[in-house]
């Protein structure tokens, strides 16, 4: 059984300069973004192929500002000796906050959010179940991280969930198969690019 375009969204997580872009944050830190960069392509491909097929496309973002900065994940960062402006990332209003190569168009819909989880804060979940989806194909940065805490909280929500292996990524490839093989194992059915694109390459329902 394939990924079916029907009752289903295409979620993408948090393609933006300060995760993805060399001059963003991660990339000045020194982040291997080697995976990211073909993972975004990959994004691309489907973002197109999902617009041909009428299945709605999110595109989830961080955007943070420090009245919203987490207290657990800021005491987190003390006990871990890390300082406190690592929560500085992706800031309202900074070029770090932008999408990286992949840009809603008209009819797309746009998810920001201020923790890991897509459905943490945001009203992403009502506008999921106003357009009946309950079937999620998800992409995005980091696997390991934001695609997974997302993931997670679909499966819990009931939706059926495919996560696109190569249309991920992470900054460590042992984080990125990891996270896939746990998310095999207890939320998620994991696919590949192409054998998406095909499946949607002959649309049988969707929304618009």
């Amino acid at each position: 059984m394939g990924v079916p375009s029907e009752n289903t969204a295409l979620l993408v997580v948090d393609v933006q300069n300060d995760f993805c872009a060399p001059d963003g944050m991660m990339g000045r830190l020194g982040a291997d973004l080697s995976q990211v960069e073909q993972a975004v392509g990959r994004i691309g491909r489907l973002i197109e192929a999902a617009r041909a097929a009428a299945v709605p496309v999110f595109f989830v973002r961080l955007v943070t500002a420090p009245h919203t900065d987490s207290k657990a994940m800021l005491a987190w960062y003390s006990r871990q000796g890390v300082d406190a402006s690592a929560a500085a990332v992706c800031r309202a209003g900074t070029a770090g906050a932008e999408g990286y190569k992949l840009f809603p168009q008209k009819g797309d819909y746009v998810v920001e959010k201020q923790r890991y989880s897509a459905f943490i804060g945001t009203n992403m979940e009502l506008a999921l179940r106003r357009l009946g989806v309950d079937k999620l194909v998800v992409t995005g940065v980091t696997t390991e991280c934001c695609v997974e805490s997302t993931v997670r909280d679909g499966f819990m929500l009931d939706y059926e969930t495919f996560v696109v292996a190569d249309g991920c990524a992470a900054y460590e490839s042992v984080l990125h198969e990891m996270s896939l093989k746990l998310m095999a194992l207890n939320f998620a059915s994991i696919v590949e690019t192409e054998s998406v694109l095909a499946d949607w390459a002959e649309p049988k329902g969707g929304f618009r």
